[in-house]
């Protein structure tokens, strides 16, 4: 595509300054303590992590384990473990629903995977990483 353009045509394109990514980034942003960013970005790596582990034990069939990994990790019992109290001061409003959704569904996820099949806990844990990508959508942190 580019052979086609005359040459000057080319060079005037390279010319032009680059936007990088962050001017065009729309999504909303949170500023939050330093400190309090460093424990939000390790929480998220962990939900990762576990997110990640929940799909090794099901791809093993191991779908009690999953749920016991869901539950203890990402589930509602897990809040007093990520320090969710101290980090809900900082988030705008729909931030915290998308956060509180994202630990709802990992609840609703173990308890499907505890009934052992396979495609309607695939579903739930659907629905987890759905909130994950809803508030990655709309907010970015510094």
């Amino acid at each position: 595509m580019l052979k086609n353009l005359p040459t000057f045509s080319l060079i005037i394109l390279l010319m032009l300054p680059g936007i990088s990514a962050a001017q065009n980034d729309t999504r909303q942003l949170v500023r939050l303590p330093e400190m309090m960013q460093k424990h939000m970005l390790s929480n998220m790596r962990d939900h990762l992590a576990t997110i990640n582990e929940i799909l090794q034990k099901m791809a093993k069939g191991e779908l009690p384990a999953a749920a016991d990994i869901a539950e203890a990790h990402l589930g509602m019992s897990s809040l007093d473990k990520h320090g969710a109290s101290h980090l809900v001061k900082f988030m705008p409003e729909g931030m915290r629903k998308a956060g509180t959704s994202m630990h709802h569904a990992a609840s609703r996820f173990a308890l499907k995977a505890q009934e052992g099949e396979l495609l309607p806990a695939y579903r739930a844990l659907s629905a987890v990483t759905s909130s994950c990508v809803a508030c990655h959508s709309a907010y970015r942190i510094r």
